[in-house]
């Protein structure tokens, strides 16, 4: 997200852009279409903001910045198992700013209690079978010595 704002003219005017899936005046959603499109005639050779002008953006409005981080984003992206899909669910991860109640607070300490036990239970394991490994090396060099 970018420290420059857009102007209500701006967002009014990146809406009407059929590639866009939501806008506000602190950063730009696009399209899951657009963005495999853009992989496709980047990695075709055409320059970034050749595809983003013909696809009816301006560049002056959207910033080089942006756009340049658009691409390093997806083109991590088209490398994950999920691909371009937007992995958000429907939060940006900010922390809430309204009170919770009490039966809010205690499923989300229940939640985060269970997380951490699961986490406990993985480093546990994960360690009994790194000693397991180790065992099993030193045990392959003891017989190799002989």
């Amino acid at each position: 997200m970018s420290n420059i704002k857009f102007t209500k003219e701006q967002v009014e005017e990146l809406r009407t852009n059929p590639n866009v899936k939501h806008v506000t005046e602190l950063g730009i959603t696009y399209t899951e279409a657009f963005k495999t499109y853009f992989l496709a005639e980047y990695h075709a050779g055409k320059q970034i903001h050749q595809i983003f002008e013909a696809q009816g953006f301006d560049i002056k409005t959207i910033g080089k910045k942006r756009i340049k981080s658009a691409r390093d984003r997806w083109c991590d992206a088209e490398n994950r198992l999920e691909g371009l899909r937007d992995l958000r669910k429907g939060s940006s991860g900010r922390p809430r700013t309204r009170n919770m109640s009490p039966e809010e607070q205690i499923t989300k300490l229940k939640a985060e209690n269970e997380y951490l036990k699961q986490l406990l239970e993985f480093r546990q394991e994960l360690a009994r079978l790194e000693r397991q490994v180790e065992r099993e090396q030193r045990s392959s060099r003891k017989e190799n010595l002989k």
